[in-house]
C-alpha cells in the first residue's frame, strides 16, 4: 500500500467513529471511477479497503470544490474535478467533489434574480462550511469561477481554518483553480454589415447620435456586457422609428449566439470574475501553473498544484486564513493597479472578517493610500487588449501574471509583501527569485501589463460626503479626460426610487426635456452651476437669458452634470443589484456619458466604468441621507479630493459659495422618507423571504454577516483560552 502524508494535528473522527468510514468509501470509489472514465489513469488502482485504511490513518481529506454547470464559468469542472481527483488519490489523499449553486451575474442582469447575487455570496460560504465540517474534510482544491463564487470560497475556507485552529483541530489547507478565460466572440461579417446598415438609416433620418453609438458599440469584443451596450441603442432606434421591434429581437438573437465559446470559462473582460482571479492569486491561493489559462487545464498543470498542495498541507503556516491575512496589502495593491472590480470592495473586506480580523473599507483605503499605487494595466476591449489576449501572453511563456505585477509594483517603490505564503508551498520572495520571463517587458506586442504606468494612480476609491458614511467610486474606470469632466463640478440631481425607472428615463432620448421643465432648477442655480463648472463670470450675454435659454446653453456646451441618484438598492432593501445596466446606458449615449454620473445605493459590476458612484451607506432603507434626496438638489462631485458635497442652495444662490448643507435633512424631508420607506419595503416582497439580506453589515464592511464582523474575534479569543486551559489541566 502506499505510504503517504498524514495530517498530524486536531481530531480524526474517521478514526474513532464507524459510519463515515461505512458511508464514504463508495463515494470516493465512484468519484475516481468516474474521473478514470472521462480523463484517463487506467492504472489507477485504489480500493475500498484502501480508503478505508487512508481514512483510518488520517491521510489529508481534499475537496475538490466546483460550481454548477449552468454558468459558464463551470461547464468544464467535470474535468478538472477528475484530473485533481485521480493526482490527490496518487499523492496518497483521499480525494471527495461536491459543489455549489453558481449565480450568472450577466444572467440575472436587470432582473429580479440580481437581488438575489450578492446574497448568494454569503450563502455559498456557509455551504462550503457546512460540507467540511459535516464530512471533516481537511483542505479543499477549489475550482474558481466566476461573479460571487471566488470570493465566497475564500471567506468560507479561512472562517472554517479560523474555528478549527481556535478549537484545536487541523488547519484548512487550499489551492485554487480559476477557471480558463473565455474568448470574446467575433460578429459575423453580414450582421456587421446589417448593423452598419441600422446606423446608416439613423443618420439619413437625422437620429446622428444612434447611428454614432451603434458604431462605438461595433467596437468592442462581443461579449455579454456588449451586447447590453446594442440593446440600449436598439431600444432608442425602434423608439425613433429606425428599425422594427422585430428587426431589433433578430439582431439580439444573432448576436447571442454569437457571444460565447461552448467551452466557457470567465469572460475575457475585467469584470468581478478576472479580478478575482487576480485577487485570489494574490492573496497567495493560486498556483502559477493554473493562474491564467485559454483552456482547462491537463493533468500535468493539475499535477503541479496538488504536488504543492501535499508539500503544505500539514503546515499551519500555510493555512487559508494565514495566506489572506499576510497576503492582504498585496491583494489590495494589486487589485487596485490591475484596475480592479468595485464588487471586490466588499468582497476583499469580507473575506479579511472571515479570516478573523477587524477590517473594513477603511482600512483598505489606509493600505491603498500608504503607497500611490501606479496604473500598470493597459486592458481594453476595443483594441484586442481583453484577459484572453494577456492569458495567452502568460501561456506562451512572455510573462508570469500577478508574479509579473507584483515585481512591476516593487519595481515601481511599491512594498509588496515577498515573505507571505503562497500555493506554490513557498513565498513570493522565492518565487521572484526565479527572474525569467518576470518583466512585463517580455510581451513586445500588444501589452497588458506594463512597466511603466499609464498614469501613477489607480484603484477603486473610497468617498465621504455630509449625507453620507461612505461610497466607492473606481477612478481607474474613467480616462483623465472623462474625470476632469466631473472633478468639482456641479451637478442637478435627479432621484429614481429604483433602478426600473432609471433606466427608463435614461433610455429615452427626449429626457432632458422633462428635466429642463422642472422648476426645482431656478434660473440662479444655472447661472451659479454655470459659473462653477465653465470656470469663468457669467456676462451680460448670459445673465440677459431666460431660464430655459441658460439650460439650453448649458446643455449645447456640455457645462451641466447631472447627478442621477438611484436609491432602495441597498442590501436590506433590495440586495443590492448591480447598477451595471444604467450606467451601461450612459456609457453607450456618447452625449450622455459627458453628462451623467450615478449615484446609488446598489452595487457596480467590474465592467462598470465612468463615474459610477456606488455601495453609498448608510443605504437607503436604514434612513441614509439618499433616501433624502430629490430632484433638483445639487451635488458637487469632488472625485480627486475623495468626497461628494450636498450643497446648501441658499449660499450658492445668494452668493455663489459651495458649502456643504449642515441643515437637518432628515427632519426636514422626513414625511418623504416615510412615503419612500413605505415603497421600499413593500418592494422588498419581490424577493423571496429566505433570501432577503437581512442581519448583516453595510457595505462598508463588506456586506458580511453581522454573526461573523461582530463575534469572530471575541469568539475564537475564547476558544484559545479554554484550549489553553485544558492543555494546562
Amino acid at each position: 500500500m502506499t505510504d503517504f502524508i498524514r495530517i498530524t494535528r486536531g481530531d480524526n473522527p474517521y478514526q474513532r467513529e464507524v459510519q463515515g468510514k461505512a458511508n464514504e468509501p463508495i463515494t470516493v470509489a465512484a468519484l475516481l471511477d468516474r474521473s478514470r472514465a472521462l480523463v484517463g489513469g487506467r492504472d489507477l488502482a485504489y480500493s475500498l479497503e484502501e480508503i478505508v485504511e487512508r481514512l483510518d490513518r488520517n491521510a489529508p481529506r481534499v475537496a475538490v470544490i466546483g460550481g454548477s454547470p449552468d454558468h459558464p464559468a463551470h461547464v468544464m469542472d467535470h474535468e478538472t474535478t477528475a484530473r485533481a481527483a485521480i493526482h490527490i488519490w496518487r499523492r496518497g489523499g483521499v480525494p471527495f467533489a461536491f459543489s455549489t449553486p453558481v449565480l450568472c451575474d450577466g444572467t440575472a442582469q436587470s432582473n429580479v434574480g440580481m437581488c438575489y447575487s450578492l446574497q448568494s455570496r454569503n450563502a455559498m460560504t456557509e455551504m462550503i462550511v457546512n460540507q467540511m465540517e459535516a464530512q471533516s474534510y481537511h483542505g479543499a482544491f477549489v475550482i474558481q469561477g466566476c461573479d460571487k463564487q471566488p470570493m465566497a470560497a475564500v471567506a468560507a475556507l479561512a472562517l472554517l481554518d479560523v474555528t478549527r485552529r481556535a478549537r484545536g483541530d487541523a488547519p484548512v489547507f487550499a489551492t485554487f483553480a480559476p477557471a480558463h478565460v473565455l474568448k470574446g466572440g467575433t460578429i459575423p461579417d453580414d450582421l456587421h454589415d446589417e448593423i452598419e446598415e441600422v446606423a446608416q438609416i439613423a443618420e439619413e433620418a437625422g437620429h446622428q447620435a444612434i447611428a454614432d453609438d451603434l458604431r462605438d458599440a461595433l467596437c468592442y469584443v462581443l461579449q455579454c456586457s456588449s451586447n447590453q451596450a446594442f440593446q440600449g441603442v436598439f431600444i432608442r432606434a425602434v423608439a425613433a422609428g429606425v428599425i422594427t421591434r422585430e428587426w431589433s429581437k433578430n439582431l439580439e438573437k444573432r448576436l447571442a449566439v454569437n457571444t460565447c465559446d461552448g467551452k466557457g470559462g470567465i469572460c475575457a473582460f475585467n469584470g468581478t470574475g478576472n479580478s478575482s482571479r487576480h485577487v485570489v492569486s494574490a492573496f497567495g491561493l493560486v498556483h502559477p501553473a493554473l493562474e491564467l489559462l485559454t483552456a482547462p487545464p491537463d493533468q500535468d498543470r493539475v499535477n503541479a498544484a496538488v504536488d504543492a498542495l501535499f508539500g503544505y498541507c500539514d503546515n499551519p503556516d500555510y493555512s487559508v486564513s494565514e495566506m489572506v491575512k499576510q497576503n492582504v496589502e498585496n491583494a489590495i495593491r494589486i487589485h487596485a493597479t490591475t484596475g480592479g472590480s468595485t464588487n471586490l470592495m466588499m468582497h476583499m473586506v469580507s473575506a479579511v472578517i472571515h479570516a478573523g480580523v477587524d477590517f473594513s473599507i477603511w482600512d483598505y483605503e489606509r493600505i491603498r493610500l500608504a503607497n500611490p499605487i501606479p496604473d500598470l494595466f493597459d486592458y481594453s476591449l476595443t483594441q484586442g487588449r481583453t484577459i484572453f489576449e494577456l492569458a495567452e501572453q502568460c501561456c506562451s511563456g512572455q510573462i508570469r501574471g500577478m508574479e509579473t505585477v507584483m515585481y512591476e509594483l516593487i519595481r515601481n517603490g511599491v512594498p509588496m509583501n515577498v515573505a507571505a505564503p503562497t500555493a506554490t508551498g513557498s513565498t513570493w520572495r522565492d518565487r521572484l527569485s526565479d527572474t525569467r520571463n518576470l518583466s512585463a517587458e517580455g510581451v513586445k506586442n500588444n501589452p497588458i501589463l506594463l512597466s511603466r504606468p499609464r498614469r501613477q494612480f489607480s484603484g477603486v476609491d473610497a468617498l465621504r460626503s455630509n449625507f453620507f458614511d461612505s461610497a466607492v467610486v473606481k477612478i481607474s474606470g474613467m480616462p483623465d479626460a472623462q474625470l476632469d469632466e466631473f472633478d468639482a463640478k456641479l451637478a442637478v440631481a435627479l432621484y429614481f426610487e429604483n433602478e426600473d425607472e432609471a433606466n427608463k428615463m435614461l433610455l429615452d432620448d427626449h429626457f432632458l426635456d422633462s428635466v429642463k421643465s422642472n422648476e426645482a432648477v431656478t434660473r440662479e442655480d444655472l447661472l451659479r452651476i454655470y459659473e462653477n463648472n465653465a470656470k469663468r463670470q457669467a456676462d451680460a450675454a448670459i445673465t440677459s437669458l431666460s431660464r430655459e435659454e441658460l439650460f439650453e446653453l448649458l446643455l449645447r456646451e456640455r457645462v451641466i452634470k447631472f447627478a442621477v441618484v438611484i436609491s432602495g438598492q441597498g442590501p436590506e432593501a433590495y440586495g443590492m443589484p448591480e447598477m451595471f445596466t444604467p450606467m451601461q446606458h450612459v456609457n453607450a449615449n456618447r452625449y450622455l456619458k459627458k453628462l451623467a454620473m450615478i449615484l446609488t445605493d446598489g452595487r457596480y459590476s467590474g465592467v462598470s466604468y465612468g463615474a459610477a458612484i456606488g455601495h453609498i451607506t448608510p443605504e437607503a432603507k436604514r434612513g441614509g441621507g439618499i433616501l433624502y434626496l430629490q430632484t433638483g438638489d445639487i451635488i458637487q462631485s469632488n472625485l480627486r479630493a475623495r468626497n461628494i458635497i450636498f450643497v446648501d442652495r441658499e449660499a450658492l444662490r445668494e452668493r455663489g459659495e459651495i458649502v456643504s448643507y449642515i441643515g437637518g435633512l432628515t427632519d426636514e424631508r422626513r414625511e418623504l422618507g416615510v412615503e419612500r420607506l413605505r415603497r421600499i419595503n413593500r418592494r422588498l416582497l419581490d424577493i423571496a423571504p429566505t433570501n432577503r439580506m437581512r442581519d448583516v453589515t453595510d457595505a462598508a464592511y463588506g456586506v458580511a454577516p453581522n454573526a461573523v464582523a461582530e463575534c469572530v474575534s471575541q469568539t475564537f479569543a475564547e476558544f484559545a483560552d479554554r484550549n489553553m486551559a485544558m492543555a494546562s489541566d
